[in-house]
């Protein structure tokens, strides 16, 4: 975890002097080694002294795991410095260490499962329960399956709360949950934009995920001409910038004024 550290005390600095060249425009995400949850603050805490408007996480921790009550004092800290919280997809181990069955290509297909794992343990770990402000974003994993997920947790709520940790109680159902917690970032999923209804929109963020070979570049604007047409303008408008702009204090006014 020495290693670790530096190599993303190292990255951390680089993006923050990159970014410096245009702030209104770059905007940085800092990655933590977590080797503990008293070392993750200490880097929490680096991170924001360097101007970086979030926190990438990897998708498992050294310690326990995210729905573990040592880890609150580290989502009261990310709270206090202004920190969101982000996971990404091939960050946990699952998502490199097992082989995917069948054709290459059907790999592809389970990479969204660690972000949902992340999602599922911290959501049924009471983590939201305990930090109702706390937000966290799952990071080029589509949006379409997120109505089917949180109907998912909430059959499974009802039928088999019992499964739930002892003493482990939810005030409100999982959908609930996910609806004003989770964040969840998408490219080419126009089942995301078609389902915005069945979702809290506030909290779905479009990106193209440019130079990445899965990127809609150089289409994206063509793409998004079909896919968001049946949104109306305040959709429209959240899913394609405001709702980013929100969560990391992003200054619109102030990017309009540069671009004239």
């Amino acid at each position: 975890f020495a290693y670790k550290r530096a190599c993303f005390t190292g990255y951390n600095r680089w993006l923050a002097e990159f970014c410096a060249a245009h702030p209104t425009r770059l905007i940085g995400m800092g990655q933590v080694a977590m080797a503990s949850p008293e070392d993750g603050i200490e880097e929490l805490k680096a991170i924001k002294q360097l101007g970086l408007r979030g926190v990438m996480m990897p998708g498992n921790p050294a310690v326990a795991d995210y729905d573990s009550p040592v880890y609150d004092d580290f989502w009261r800290a990310a709270l206090d410095l202004d920190l969101p919280i982000a996971f990404h997809i091939l960050t946990s181990k699952d998502d490199v260490s097992v082989k995917p069955r069948g054709p290459k290509m059907n790999g592809f297909l389970t990479i969204i499962r660690g972000c949902q794992d992340v999602i599922g343990t911290m959501l049924l770990g009471g983590v939201f329960e305990r930090h109702p402000r706390l937000k966290i974003v799952c990071v080029e994993a589509d949006a379409g399956w997120v109505p089917h997920y949180m109907y998912r947790m909430d059959h499974a709520f009802k039928r088999h709360r019992n499964w739930l940790p002892p003493g482990q109680a939810l005030s409100k159902l999982p959908s609930e949950y996910f609806r004003e917690h989770v964040y969840t970032t998408f490219q080419d999923d126009w089942v995301a934009f078609k389902t915005a209804d069945l979702m809290n929109w506030h909290r779905l963020m479009w990106a193209n995920d440019f130079p990445h070979s899965d990127s809609t570049w150089p289409w994206s604007q063509e793409l998004l001409a079909q896919h968001q047409a049946d949104l109306s303008p305040e959709q429209r408008d959240a899913i394609l910038g405001g709702n980013v702009a929100e969560l990391f204090k992003i200054d619109v006014a102030a990017l309009a004024e540069r671009a004239s």
